[in-house]
Order: C-alpha cells, then structure tokens, then sequence
C-alpha cells in the first residue's frame, strides 16, 4: 500500500510540473497572438492602398492588360505553403497539410503537374517525407518576421508565374478568425482576378496620372503586391498559429487540473484504507492482550 501510495504521489508531482510548463506556454501564446494582431492590422493601410492602386490601373479606360491579370491553358501549378516552425499548436499544421494533400489529389495525376513553395519546418518535414516537388524552402523564421524574411521564396513564386513556369499560383495557409478558430485556407494568389481586386474602385475615386505609363507602373506594382498579399497571408499564419497554441496549452493545462484532482482523490483515499487498516490492527493487537 504505501508503495503504490508513493507512486500516485510521484504522478502528482509529475502532473503539477507539467501543468506550470503548460499554463506559462499558453500565457506566452496569448502575448505573442496580441502582437501578432497587431502586426497584421498594421500592415493593412499600406496593402489596401496598394490594392486601389492596381485596381485603378487595371480597370482604367486605356485597357491597360499584364500577363498577371490574363488567365492561360493550366499546365503546371505552383503551391506556395505555409506552416509553422514549432509544434504544439493543436491541430493547426496538419489540417493544413491534410487539405493541401487532398486538394493535389483531386487535381494533378503526377508530380510534373505542380510544384510546392514552402515556408515552415512542420511543412517541409510533412512534405519531404511523402517525396512531394519542393522547390523552395524556409524555415526558422522570427515570432515577428518582416517583408524582408519572406521576400525570397515570395518573389520566386512570383517570377515563377511570370516567366511561365507556372500557370497558376496558390498560397496555402490558416486563416485567422480568433483565438479558437483557424480555418484551412488555399486561395488563388495569380492570376489576380476581378475578385481578388475588388472589381475596382466604387463611387469616388482619384484620379492618377503615371510616369512614364500606366502599363509600367503596373508591371512594378503587380509582382509587389502579389509578394504583399503573400505577407500578408504569413502574418495571418501567425496569428493563427499562436491562437491555436494558446488554445492547445489552455485545454492542456485544464486536463491536468483534472487529472491531479483525480489522483489526489484516488491517494486520499488510499491514505484513508491505510489508517483504517492500521486502526484495525492495534485494536486487534489491544484485544488479544
């Protein structure tokens, strides 16, 4: 008895450690989720404003048109994923995973049809085991990574459509809803449609005029703001990320709770049987003298 009591007490000690290192990773999530709110707010003045200039562009009444506003005969895909670095995070990277794996299923026969930008070592190690097409890689990115992080492999996937490597391009990634909610995204990143611009600009706009042409500008513009709504994507990412995390260490924190309370139970309890049972024995020992 008391040696299963000292186990049940060992398995204590053990939940309560594990309980302290869960509560303080879901209180590090929650502080790195507000920052990374913030630095997704932050970021869309600049990718709006960008977003109605392109708009104005492309809708102009010179008829201004660029390869990445025409659609063509689909060939060869380019997938750009992102994931996280770390793990933890619930189910987040791997119903990511799951839905890019079912979605390269239902659409190409082989491997020559797509390729796979990808941002994140969960990712990577997923796609490497399963021999899927990598072209491009990155991984150990900052908790606040900038433009700057994201802009080689971003402007590869670009250039990659441009140069009619791809015919399409896609960005697959969670999207941010709160703190208990990432939803599994892939989105058409090129061709940029009418959609994906709005469909213009309504009621009343500015007036722009363009040095030395619209048509220049636009070919300046286009590849940076497809790059910007790749950020824009990773910022999203993140913040998913650390939501997800965050919820994970909070479920994980509370079935500790519980399991403690469990086994604190189950050693009262032994504990009771124990001074019953060594009552009985120097009331037995008493009455035989």
């Amino acid at each position: 008895m008391a040696k299963g009591m000292r186990e049940i007490k060992r398995q204590i000690k053990s939940k309560q450690s594990m309980k302290q290192i869960t509560k303080a990773m879901e209180l590090v999530a929650a502080s790195k989720l507000r920052r990374a709110q913030n630095a997704a707010l932050a970021g869309r003045p600049y990718a709006d404003k960008l977003k109605e200039v392109v708009s104005s562009i492309a809708s102009g009444s010179g008829g201004t048109k660029h390869p990445m506003l025409q659609s063509r005969e689909v060939k060869r895909t380019g997938y750009l994923v992102i994931t996280s670095d770390g793990g933890l995070a619930g189910g987040l990277n791997s119903n990511l995973l799951r839905k890019l794996v079912n979605e390269i299923r239902e659409n190409h026969k082989s491997k020559d049809e797509y390729a796979i930008f990808v941002i994140g070592r969960k990712g990577r190690d997923f796609l490497a085991r399963r021999d899927y097409p990598i072209v491009e890689q990155i991984t150990g990115l900052s908790d606040a990574p900038t433009f700057t992080d994201i802009k080689p492999i971003a402007a590869a996937a670009v250039r990659g459509f441009e140069n009619g490597t791809y015919d399409k391009l896609y960005i697959v990634y969670n999207k941010f809803v709160n703190a208990i909610s990432q939803i599994p995204t892939i989105k058409q990143l090129l061709p940029l449609d009418e959609s994906a611009l709005g469909g213009g600009a309504k009621g009343a706009t500015a007036d722009y005029e363009y040095e030395p042409s619209a048509e220049e500008v636009l070919s300046v513009l286009l590849p940076k703001y497809a790059e910007t709504l790749v950020y824009s994507a990773m910022l999203e990412n993140k913040a998913s990320e650390f939501g997800s995390r965050m919820t994970a260490m909070g479920n994980a924190t509370k079935n500790a709770t519980k399991m403690i309370n469990q086994l604190t139970l189950t050693y009262n309890r032994a504990r009771q049987a124990a001074i019953t049972q060594e009552i009985a024995e120097i009331v037995g020992g008493a009455n035989a003298l």
